[in-house]
């Protein structure tokens, strides 16, 4: 008797689109003013770190502000450094299967999780989100390396710097970067404060920009670069700095861009 055959299933359409991978990285930003200190925590694998996670030309990453009810989950384009921040790398964390409808669900619901009034420096930073998403995508956390100084932090809080939970501030008195001898960056040639002030400027590509409020307008480029970087909200001129669910004042590197 002639054995009958079997006709095997066609692949589903959902089944051909996971085959289509999509990268998953994860970009790294120092937030120590460089120098000897910054250089030697790196190469120990700690250091106070900032991270965000690219997907498909967008880096998102999560700060804090005192909006409640509010994501503080945000993105930009890839590698642009918060204040104060200096990129050091980007890893190639793995690949996720998920179509882009799955992969924004997955998004949205990182940004219902993560409000930007619960954010804390030490027990859930954006070192924290990062490594959330990355599990979400792929199954596997980020490297334990980036929230290193954090958990040393909650470990040991008597005897980790200041440093490590609350980052200098990055400008002298007069608004000016300065390298490890002292001198100032951010003049041109004429001495008019233009060249480096010029190239931080972000243009509108570059604005972060909160998930889910990607087609209002915010204008005031991460809330203001300067009021940030003065400490302030962008909510009026002498606003409190806002501060994480502890009541620590966040860096700048570490607000979410609230209108």
């Amino acid at each position: 008797m002639p054995r009958k055959h079997t006709k095997k299933p066609s692949r589903t359409h959902r089944s051909t689109l996971s085959l289509q991978k999509t990268e998953i990285l994860i970009n790294v930003y120092d937030l120590l003013p460089p120098g000897r200190l910054s250089t030697l925590l790196w190469h120990l694998g700690t250091g106070l770190l900032h991270s965000g996670v690219v997907i498909n030309n967008r880096e998102y990453a999560y700060g804090g502000h005192d909006r409640p009810g509010l994501t503080g989950v945000y993105w930009t384009r890839p590698r642009v450094e918060p204040p104060g921040g200096t990129f050091r790398c980007e890893i190639l964390h793995g690949f996720t299967l998920a179509t882009a409808e799955e992969i924004d669900a997955i998004v949205r619901e990182a940004s219902d999780e993560f409000q930007g009034t619960g954010y804390n420096l030490l027990t859930r930073n954006c070192n924290h989100f990062t490594s959330y998403l990355c599990e979400r995508l792929t199954g596997e956390p980020a490297p334990a390396f980036l929230n290193r100084a954090a958990s040393i932090g909650v470990a040991l809080p008597c005897v980790v710097p200041r440093e490590w939970v609350e980052p200098p501030d990055f400008e002298t008195a007069d608004g000016e970067l300065m390298d490890d001898g002292g001198q100032a960056h951010g003049r041109g040639e004429d001495g008019s404060g233009q060249g480096e002030r010029d190239r931080m400027l972000r243009s509108s590509e570059e604005v972060p920009r909160l998930v889910g409020q990607e087609e209002e307008e915010q204008d005031d480029e991460w809330v203001g670069e300067e009021e940030r970087e003065r400490g302030g909200s962008g909510k009026g001129k002498g606003k409190a700095p806002v501060r994480d669910a502890a009541g620590r004042a966040l860096p700048p590197a570490e607000r979410a861009p609230v209108g």
